[in-house]
């Protein structure tokens, strides 16, 4: 049998950093059924020796193998030739050179999951569920998994432009990103002091190979500061390795407690269960005191919904934003002997409560939509424009301007009265040179506007809730 690996994929090919569960048991025998391929011979021998165009053997063996895989109709099981192959082992490392984009392939269409968290990607406005149509002057009709990996790998320092169509707007946007190298820190805390009361918030950004570590060192900081209540925020988080999540759970209840099912392709179901750890007893209990919030968002996917699906049904924790991602397979991958690589979907994975979420995602137990502006992607002007002109960047400056209360009706781009007014009411109001015209210093100006709005804990409306809702706790 080839070599073969298990874990839960969630459609993060390669750009970044793979976002796998190992699962271990599953390593068992490929049952063959025996299929009269003798017409794929046939074929092979009339493309070779028939077909004007001249196509190496290899190359149509590997259309075929790629043709079986997509024949499955699942979007996370692909074939990877050997080169494709060897760009996602690289998504193991500890430090990768990338943009920072999860991306799932869907009825040949390559969706976003999430940028990751402080990566080139988040920075350029890259948002969960946007359609990468084209790289640099590539359109990427008809291209592979592989193919759209190895248009976007490359130097850091390089920049690539790329086309989105975002479903939001039902329009194109246009971004430019920088290659750069980024390790894999997953996990952020800091304590947010409201009323006298200490509250951790910790950001785990995906489910890698340190996380339960990070998660632990974090936790241990946060205790030794008398933090009163927790927030974890896995928002955008498009998952990772399940014995990270594993971990993770062990320390919140370490008694054997399920947080998981795996289901194959028969029903059988497995369960997985958290297990003690005596060296971190001193943190369980810790814990076990605590509300907690967590943070979830449309981008957040398989490894953070088994870790939010768990603590949901057990009831220890309140789910605060909106429905998750929804992605509710396990894939293994084998290698094959042309040195390219398989990976199918063989599990699904349910919750405690035995629900399957794919396609359906975990709903929050308070809905509480984002700040739009939050969702305003930032923008490089180009040119300068006036009343009676019409550009995207036009309608970009009137949808931040409405959203800081400026009395603007148009927001289609087009430079009406009302825009000049609150141009030239924002320019006065920011001592910058007077005018009711849109030129770089104004874009500069209202970009920085928007930057320290979003930095701005109390601008964070699922924050905020998750802050009130855990003050309110505490007060009981």
């Amino acid at each position: 049998m080839r070599k073969s690996r298990i874990f839960l994929y969630l459609g993060i090919i390669s750009l970044v950093v793979a976002c796998g569960v190992y699962w271990q048991g599953l390593d068992q025998p490929v049952q063959g059924k025996t299929t009269d391929l003798t017409v794929v011979d046939e074929l092979l021998n009339l493309i070779s020796q028939e077909s004007v165009y001249n196509t190496s053997p290899e190359k149509l063996v590997e259309g075929a193998l790629r043709g079986m895989a997509s024949a499955i109709k699942d979007p996370y099981s692909t074939y990877y030739s050997e080169q494709e192959a060897a760009l996602h082992k690289q998504t193991l490392a500890g430090e990768r050179v990338g943009i920072g984009i999860e991306l799932s392939e869907k009825n040949g269409k390559f969706i976003v999951i999430a940028p990751v968290k402080s990566s080139p990607a988040e920075k350029a406005g890259i948002r969960p569920l946007d359609e990468l149509v084209q790289i640099n002057d590539t359109r990427l009709n008809g291209k592979t998994m592989g193919e759209v990996m190895q248009l976007i790998q490359g130097k850091a320092g390089d920049k690539i432009a790329l086309v989105l169509y975002r479903p939001s707007l039902d329009s194109q946007v246009k971004v430019t990103v920088k290659r750069q190298a980024m390790k894999n820190e997953t996990v952020h805390a800091e304590i947010i002091t409201m009323d006298d009361t200490k509250i951790g918030y910790v950001t785990v950004s995906m489910f890698g190979e340190e996380t339960a570590k990070e998660w632990q060192q974090a936790i241990q900081k946060m205790a030794d500061n008398k933090m009163q209540a927790l927030i974890v925020d896995v928002r955008d988080n498009p998952g990772g390795y399940l014995h990270s999540v594993a971990q993770m759970m062990s320390m919140l209840e370490p008694n054997g407690k399920i947080f998981a099912y795996m289901q194959n392709n028969e029903g059988t179901m497995e369960a997985l269960k958290t297990e003690p750890n005596k060296e971190l007893k001193e943190i369980t209990a810790s814990l076990a005191r605590l509300p907690i919030v967590i943070l979830q968002n449309e981008g957040s996917a398989s490894a953070s919904e088994v870790f939010s699906g768990a603590l949901q049904d057990w009831k220890r924790a309140t789910i605060i934003g909106v429905t998750s991602f929804g992605k509710g397979t396990v894939q293994q991958t084998w290698e094959l002997k042309n040195g390219g690589e398989l990976k199918l979907s063989t599990n699904k994975w349910l919750t405690p409560s035995k629900q399957w979420i794919h396609g359906l995602g975990i709903k929050s137990d308070i809905e509480v939509v984002q700040h739009p502006l939050f969702a305003v992607d930032t923008k490089t002007l180009t040119g300068s424009y006036e009343a009676g002109d019409f550009s995207e960047e036009i309608a970009y400056s009137q949808l931040v301007l409405s959203e800081f209360g400026y009395q603007i009706v148009r927001k289609d781009g087009f430079f009406d009265k009302d825009t000049a007014e609150a141009v030239a009411t924002f320019r006065s109001r920011h001592d910058l040179p007077k005018g009711n015209h849109i030129d770089e210093v104004f874009f500069a100006q209202l970009t920085k506007e928007l930057q320290l709005f979003k930095e701005q804990k109390e601008n964070d409306m699922p924050l905020k809730m998750g802050i009130s809702f855990l003050i309110h706790e505490l007060e009981k």
